[in-house]
């Protein structure tokens, strides 16, 4: 009788604790550097720092007590995604992916490309820094819908019970204060690793050969919500991923459209980004390097799903966080999708 494989172990680069650490009151990204030189900058970042040196234990806990404790509103939810979630162009642009001689050109026919409107400049987002406009073919910020409308009403109406209940609650990244880590949840493995490799992977890897779509192996996913007395907006940044899904869930709601600027490596003079509005049950592609950011909500509740896809086959060799050879540190889960291991390389000269 064979061996099982033992499964993967991710990881994270050391700069979690140092690099892009977000200072919700100056709406800034900074860096650490020493004890002294951050009681000397920014002393509110002292705990946030000590707070990422404990986020893997911390949210190992939660998971283990949601496990154990929580009795679901919505358990349809947690069995293992089937077709009918899915709406109909997504499973179309999925299997058309899947088949022997697709291309980007018969993909493209699938699926929007965004070319959004451009928006004139105001003191926030000239603050945000972001980058010239350039074609939205060179963005590459597409949109497709992504579940049914049943499939979103019944993951917020769970969403919504767990927000309710007294469960322990992990931030859902460290821009965003309210939301849902769906591996805690326990909805990574029947719901986003399976939209991962079975429709995002043939997706990517023809939308970004180049950012490593072909070769996706983990992911983080979340659910941010925006509603008055919480989150409102979210300023301009890029994700730690090499891919990202943002998929608009709910409920009724006005503003919060999403602008991008250009990739965060390649920074140039300000001008006026363009601006992608959110519709229910679709979902927007984008590359996680690209520089983006949140409008103020206006009125109602914004409920999106974001995944952050990620290949180690690119971020091996160069962190997106630090632009650095990773500085490997175990962890839990997925990590941040770093691997010790070697897996097959992509051509990265494109992302540095």
């Amino acid at each position: 009788m064979g061996t099982a494989a033992a499964p993967r172990r991710f990881c994270r680069c050391a700069c979690f604790c140092s690099e892009n650490l977000y200072l919700a009151r100056y709406g800034l990204h900074v860096r650490f550097r020493s004890e002294q030189q951050l009681r000397q900058d920014y002393g509110p970042l002292e705990q946030e720092v000590e707070r990422r040196r404990r986020l893997g234990q911390e949210s190992a806990a939660r998971r283990a007590l949601i496990a154990s404790s929580y009795h679901p509103v919505r358990p349809d939810v947690y069995n293992s995604l089937k077709d009918v979630a899915l709406a109909p162009e997504f499973l179309a642009a999925a299997e058309y992916s899947a088949s022997p001689g697709a291309d980007l050109e018969g993909l493209l026919q699938r699926l929007e490309t965004v070319s959004g409107e451009r928006l004139e400049p105001t003191p926030e987002l000239l603050a945000d820094q972001l980058s010239l406009p350039v074609p939205a073919e060179e963005k590459r910020i597409y949109r497709l819908p992504v579940f049914t409308a049943w499939f979103c009403q019944a993951l917020l109406e769970e969403l919504e019970h767990f927000e309710q209940s007294d469960m322990p609650k992990g931030r859902p990244n460290t821009m965003n204060n309210y939301g849902v880590l769906l591996h805690e949840l326990g909805l990574d493995e029947p719901l986003v690793t399976p939209l991962r490799e079975r429709f995002l992977q043939p997706l990517m890897a023809l939308l970004y050969p180049d950012c490593g779509g072909g070769w996706l192996d983990s992911h983080r996913a979340f659910v941010v919500k925006y509603a008055p007395g919480q989150d409102r907006e979210l300023g301009c940044h890029y994700d730690n991923a090499e891919l990202t899904l943002n998929v608009a869930l709910g409920k009724a709601f006005t503003g919060g459209t999403l602008y991008f600027g250009d990739l965060f490596q390649a920074p140039s003079t300000l001008a006026k980004p363009l601006e992608v509005e959110h519709v229910v049950a679709q979902g927007i592609l984008h590359r996680g390097g690209q520089l983006h950011g949140a409008r103020p909500l206006g009125a109602g509740e914004r409920w999106n799903l974001v995944v952050w896809l990620r290949a180690s086959a690119v971020r091996n060799h160069l962190c997106p966080m630090c632009c650095r050879k990773p500085d490997l540190v175990d962890d839990e889960g997925f990590g941040d999708g770093f691997t010790r291991e070697e897996p097959p390389t992509v051509d990265v000269c494109a992302l540095t």
